[in-house]
């Protein structure tokens, strides 16, 4: 039953980088040890129970598929 929709949507593993800029309405440069840089925002869960990200801080991405925007679903 393939309903053309990417079916490997959400699975990739997540990216583990660090926060290198905290820009307005929770939105994060993030920085990865291969040199790129992503802009993500902050995952619904974290936003809920107000998990504060700072700058310096390592999270765990989520990126899209065109590896662009994330949403940082994990503080390390």
């Amino acid at each position: 039953m393939d309903s053309g929709v990417a079916s490997g949507a959400g699975k990739e593993a997540p990216a583990v980088g660090t926060v290198t800029e905290a820009l307005p309405d929770t939105n994060f440069r993030i920085l990865f040890a291969d040199g790129s840089e992503v802009l993500a925002y902050l995952g619904g869960k974290m936003r809920m129970n107000r998990i504060k990200v700072l700058v310096g801080d390592r999270v765990e991405v989520t990126l899209d598929q065109y590896k662009k925007r994330g949403r940082i679903t994990r503080r390390l």
